[in-house]
């Protein structure tokens, strides 16, 4: 009997497996979408029994799966909003992800609520003021989180009230003439595109064909019914049908291009893009022990720890332009350098930056004209028979998206489907991580590791980590680390190639790793090794692996250029200048390689945290 783990692998020879049967058969559920909320309804759909494939135009987590702010929250600021509901849905699924889901992904991270010293005569009153304000804010979220963890567990400590001289125990780097004390609270901490790519896994072993790198071209009907899809993969240049009986759009900012094939169809919702943009500094650059929450004129600010690192975002700006390939302009940058100074000891410069990235929020609009106000509740819609969109909502609560429009399409398919289950399903990685954390130390020793490898390795694929130091038991060289991200050993990157569905070097550099965003270089010094190592899987030639440097290479020098520019006009125009690796080869113009496409691009579903 084949395991799940073997089950679950997205091998090269599984793509071309899945890629038969993607025109062979007909499908119960076809999902369009590679992000959170699509690989959480093929997720919920095969765990139901439904045959189901997801398509994606690029990568898995290509879009804002990958660029959020690395939170599985509750969303403390939305109480301000009175979306009581939204919280404690919220808090409800971190709850779920941090005991029950994904315990080895998904962990506990203080965070602070600094309080404001107010000079003069009234300061004392209004210090007095902000502690109750939002001591009673932080108090009410953990008294959501009590109520939710009576059946699924809290999975976070409480809050606790910090005088000024323990606010700054510990976080050294806050300033002492504007700090009064501060409120430390939990959230949950996620490196996000692996939680995608480890769930896509855990559907793949269930019989979903999960198949990256295939783009949906038009929608395939029967008089005023979809029934499956025209698709092409991105590596061939091949076109042909999908069959199915119900069709998901999980596309994200890219909803209103599927609502754009249904001609004079409403389709019954718009989504409107709000672009947030952070930053990567080394951890050297910021004394702390917990992350902080920051109040600023149009949203709130997170100095979030991230391993090595600090993550600082974000920005919440509308963005009408290219959606493929979100810039990050100087403008953007100063902003998030100005608002964090105002509390840091040394103020930080660009030269303390490693990385940059920015996503899109795919919120839903005419709520208000303020995208950061812009509702965060999701909708289902089905504006044509057998189309369902999904759309809105947030990271965390991608399990509730997922389980709503695979309702919607049940319905669909006949009284004997079974209800979704997805809160009693452990993701791959989740069965047996805790015993192995706790034997760790004997672990590394008998593979010839260190106790931080090995707590490496469990902390981003927990029981997985197994299939990783089989890799290197059988070539020791595997154990070593990737040249120029000493973070991260080349067994990883061979994983990911083998076992992770990745098929490009950017995949690798900056999804199933963090390469791109952790180090100055970003990426650029382990790009030859990646390739090698990658190659190594793939069957890659010298021109191959040549071809797959220069791409990526050409993806940096643009966004460095992008984060040059003083705005988004010009920073989306120097991003354009780096083609794209899929589909690189072909004549997508009619006359130049890598010419940027005009077809829309569906490539998945993302809410942001």
């Amino acid at each position: 009997m084949i395991s799940r783990f073997a089950a679950g692998q997205l091998s090269p020879a599984r793509r071309a497996s899945d890629l038969e049967r993607l025109r062979d058969r007909r499908y119960d559920v076809l999902i369009i979408g590679g992000g959170v909320t699509g690989v959480g309804a093929a997720l919920d759909a095969a765990a139901r029994g439904l045959s189901v494939a997801l398509v994606e135009a690029r990568d898995l987590a290509s879009g804002t799966s990958s660029r959020s702010s690395k939170l599985i929250h509750g969303g403390l600021r939305y109480l301000e909003q009175l979306e009581f509901g939204l919280v404690h849905e919220a808090l409800r699924e971190r709850g779920l992800l941090a005991t029950r889901l994904a315990p080895h992904l998904v962990r506990p991270l203080p965070i602070l609520v600094p309080l404001t010293a107010s000079p003069g005569p009234l300061g004392s009153a209004e210090r007095a003021w902000h502690r109750t304000y939002y001591g009673a804010g932080v108090a009410l979220y953990d008294a959501f989180a009590g109520v939710v963890g009576r059946s699924v567990g809290r999975g976070m400590p409480m809050h606790r009230h910090l005088s000024k001289t323990m606010a700054r125990r510990l976080f050294p780097s806050l300033r002492e003439d504007v700090l009064a004390g501060a409120i430390r609270y939990y959230d949950g901490q996620v490196d996000d595109a692996r939680y995608v790519t480890t769930m896509a896994r855990t559907a793949a072993s269930l019989g979903a064909a999960i198949v990256p790198s295939v783009r949906v071209v038009d929608l395939v009907r029967d008089a005023r019914e979809v029934t499956g899809v025209r698709a092409r993969d991105e590596e061939t240049g091949q076109e042909f049908e999908i069959a199915a009986r119900t069709v998901v759009a999980a596309t994200g900012v890219w909803s209103d291009d599927i609502s754009a094939l249904l001609g004079d169809v409403r389709p019954g919702l718009r989504v409107r893009a709000s672009k947030g943009v952070h930053l990567v500094v080394p951890r050297s650059a910021i004394s702390g022990d917990a992350g902080l929450i920051l109040r600023t004129a149009t949203s709130v600010l997170f100095v979030l720890p991230w391993g090595g690192h600090w993550i600082i975002g974000t920005t919440d700006t509308d963005w009408q332009l290219d959606r493929a390939h979100p810039a990050a302009s100087a403008r953007d940058i100063a902003y998030l350098l100005n608002q964090v100074n105002h509390w840091l000891d040394r103020p930080l410069s660009t030269s303390d930056i490693e990385g940059v990235y920015a996503g899109l929020r795919p919120l839903l609009s005419g709520e208000d004209e303020q995208t950061s106000k812009l509702s965060r509740e999701h909708a289902v819609v089905e504006p044509m028979l057998g189309l369902m969109l999904v759309a809105g909502g947030k990271y965390t609560t991608y399990r509730v998206m997922a389980a709503d429009v695979i309702d919607r399409a049940a319905r669909r398919l006949g009284p004997d489907v079974p209800q979704s289950h997805t809160d009693q399903l452990p993701l791959l990685g989740a069965d047996g991580y805790g015993p192995l954390w706790n034997r760790r130390a004997d672990v590394a020793r008998r593979h010839g590791l260190s106790v931080g490898a090995v707590e490496h390795l469990l902390e981003r694929y927990g029981s997985l980590s197994l299939e990783l130091l089989a890799l290197i038991d059988a070539d020791p060289a595997l154990g070593q680390p990737v040249h120029g991200a000493p973070e991260y050993l080349a067994a990883e990157i061979a994983y990911a190639a083998s076992h992770e569905g990745a098929l490009h070097l950017e995949d690798v550099l900056t999804r199933r790793t963090r390469i791109s965003i952790e180090t100055t270089h970003r990426g650029v010094d382990s790009s030859a090794h990646t390739a090698r190592l990658m190659g190594t899987v793939l069957g890659w030639d010298d021109e191959v692996r040549d071809r797959e440097v220069q791409h990526y290479l050409a993806r940096v020098a643009a966004e460095r250029e992008s984060q040059r520019m003083p705005d988004d006009l010009t920073a989306d125009a120097a991003r354009l200048g780096a083609p794209e690796v899929r589909g690189g080869l072909r004549d997508w113009s009619g006359s130049s390689r890598g010419a940027r496409r005009t077809e829309p691009d569906w490539s998945e579903s993302v809410p942001g945290a």
